[in-house]
Parts: structure tokens; C-alpha cells; sequence
């Protein structure tokens, strides 16, 4: 199926910095189900295609609705959905993938630290609505940051244990006890770095595949150490100075250069390009070894020295 024309039929405030956007079919058109874990890629208003995790139920959905948290060093994307993506506004949308699938297990333990929480919340629906046993361990850093808490509190009771560190690292949620054991259950955990990082480390005991995991920034597109370089376009014979805290998609988009792109994260191959010369810094998770020589993802690679001269 092609991608989806899609505009935001309603936007919910969740946080002081998070947002729900429910999107609805331009067309009369039927949705594509999805299974709980899904996202989608979105073209935001700023032209950066962002994933974001599906949060309602997917068995004959209507609408998508995702939740968006403005990030603090946005380079476009999340700030752009906030502050353009109005009741309305069209937006493409590609049909839904999921890399992060509940499979059949008898039991679940969900884990959930801020943002992370929407394929956890999806999950948790979807597990109440087939009634088996689960639990949700939702992480936040206060109640104010914590994105549909009245009603998961709702929907789930007991099941649920919300903890609130206060941006305290001696006041972090003690998860050993959960995982000294192994047990005949499944785990899946989606959060920050450093809650992921917790999870791994305390259960490497136990047996492949029982601890899942969703991580939608498996590149650092943008390092501290990065510098400016300039690009070169051999077709046009524009040049483009690619700044230190922007890729070299970002960049060109930022000039009127058209661009195809998907996930932007260094995974899904579409931003492929032809290098004709200069050293590249190979930062993505698609390329060959044999391809490096002469291809490159722009969404997150870069000069390693000197400039670049692209087929573009």
C-alpha cells in the first residue's frame, strides 16, 4: 500500500511537554491493522521523518494516535509537530512496521521509562483485552512528566506500579527483584538509555529472547565531537556546509534540496546515496562493506576528514 495522506483530527495535551495527535485518512480509505509494539514513519511539518509508536487499539483502527514529546534538542522533528501540526494539518504517514512484537508468552512484565511508555501502553490494552496476566513498571521523573497516568491508573489498578526518581539517581527503581529469578514470563522494556542499559544488565541470567527491548534511536546521528564539512553536489554543482549539529540530509533539506528519506536512523536504506569522493565517517546499520567505498547513508554518516562530493 502506498503511504497514507493523513491529517490531525484532534491533539491532546498529555504533559507540559507531550502531545497526543489523533490522525484520520484525508480519503475514504481502510487503515491497515497494526499489532501492539507498531509505529509509524512520519513526514513531520519540518520535512524530518520521525517513528513513532501506535498507542490505540490496531484490529480494525479508524484513526492512528501517537504521542509526541517535544525534545529538548529537537532538530525539527518533535518541535515541529508541536508547534505546526494543528488541527487539520496533513501530514504523509507510512503504513505501520513493527520491530517490537508481543509475542505469546504465559505471563508479561511491561516496563515503561517517559516517552517509552506509548508501545508499553498499547501492549497493556491489548493484554487487558485478551485478559492475560501482566504488570507495568512505569518510570517518570514526576507526576507532572508522566504522559496518560490517570488512565493507565484507571485502566489497569494494581497492575500498575508508577515510580517518580525526581531526577535523583540514588532515587532510580530497584528492578532486581523482579529479575534475580528467571521466570516463565516475557519482558519488554522501552525507555531511556540508561533504564535499558539497567534492564540488560540484570538479566543476562536470563534466557535468550525473554527480555525485549525498543530502541528508536539506534544511531547518534550527532556527536560532540563533530565538526562542519561541506558537501558538494556533482549534478548541480551546489555546495553545502553541513554545520557540526546537523546530518547531511538535515542539512540539504535546510537548503531546498529535495531528499528521500524514511526512518533517518541509519536502519531502513532509503537515503542511500552515490559518493563520488571524500572520506566518510560510516555511522549507519544498512551498507556493505563492499559499499562503503562508494555509497552513503546521509541521514546520519559524515566526512570523516575533509569534504564530500556526492552523485546528487
Amino acid at each position: 500500500m502506498d503511504d497514507l495522506k493523513m491529517r490531525v483530527e484532534a491533539r491532546r495535551a498529555l504533559t507540559e511537554h507531550i502531545c497526543e495527535f489523533t490522525l484520520k485518512p484525508v480519503e475514504d480509505v481502510e487503515l491497515p491493522s497494526f499489532e501492539p509494539g507498531a509505529h509509524v514513519t512520519i513526514e513531520t511539518p519540518s520535512g524530518a521523518m520521525r517513528r513513532y509508536s501506535l498507542v490505540n487499539d490496531g484490529s480494525a483502527p479508524e484513526v492512528y494516535k501517537i504521542a509526541v514529546k517535544r525534545e529538548a534538542e529537537s532538530r525539527g522533528g518533535s518541535a515541529s509537530m508541536h508547534d505546526e501540526a494543528t488541527e487539520g494539518k496533513e501530514l504523509r504517514v507510512e503504513v505501520p512496521e513493527n520491530s517490537f512484537p508481543l509475542k505469546d508468552a504465559k505471563e508479561y512484565l511491561l516496563i515503561a521509562g517517559g516517552i517509552g511508555v506509548t508501545p508499553i501502553y498499547a501492549m497493556a490494552q491489548h493484554l487487558k483485552r485478551e485478559d492475560k496476566p501482566f504488570n507495568v513498571i512505569y518510570c517518570s521523573r514526576s507526576e507532572a512528566d508522566t504522559a496518560y497516568l490517570e488512565d493507565m491508573r484507571e485502566a489497569f489498578g494494581d497492575r500498575l506500579t508508577v515510580h517518580h526518581d525526581n531526577g535523583d539517581p540514588d532515587e532510580v527503581y530497584d528492578f532486581w527483584d523482579h529479575f534475580e529469578e528467571p521466570r516463565n514470563m516475557r519482558v519488554y522494556c522501552c525507555g531511556p538509555e540508561p533504564l535499558m542499559e539497567e534492564i540488560e544488565a540484570i538479566s543476562g541470567h536470563w534466557p535468550e529472547g525473554r527480555v525485549n527491548f525498543e530502541d528508536f534511536k539506534p544511531v547518534e546521528v550527532v556527536r560532540e565531537d563533530d565538526k562542519a564539512f561541506e558537501v558538494t553536489l556533482e549534478k548541480s554543482g551546489k555546495t553545502v556546509t553541513v554545520p557540526e549539529d546537523r546530518s547531511i540530509l538535515e542539512a540539504l533539506r535546510d537548503e531546498g534540496v529535495a531528499t528521500v528519506s524514511s526512518c533517518e536512523s541509519g536502519t531502513c536504506g532509503t537515503c542511500k546515496t552515490k559518493l563520488i569522493s571524500g572520506d566518510v565517517d560510516h555511522r549507519d546499520m544498512v551498507l556493505m562493506d563492499h559499499e562503503q567505498a562508494d555509497h552513503i547513508m546521509i541521514c546520519v554518516s559524515r566526512a570523516k576528514d575533509g569534504d564530500l562530493v556526492l552523485d546528487l
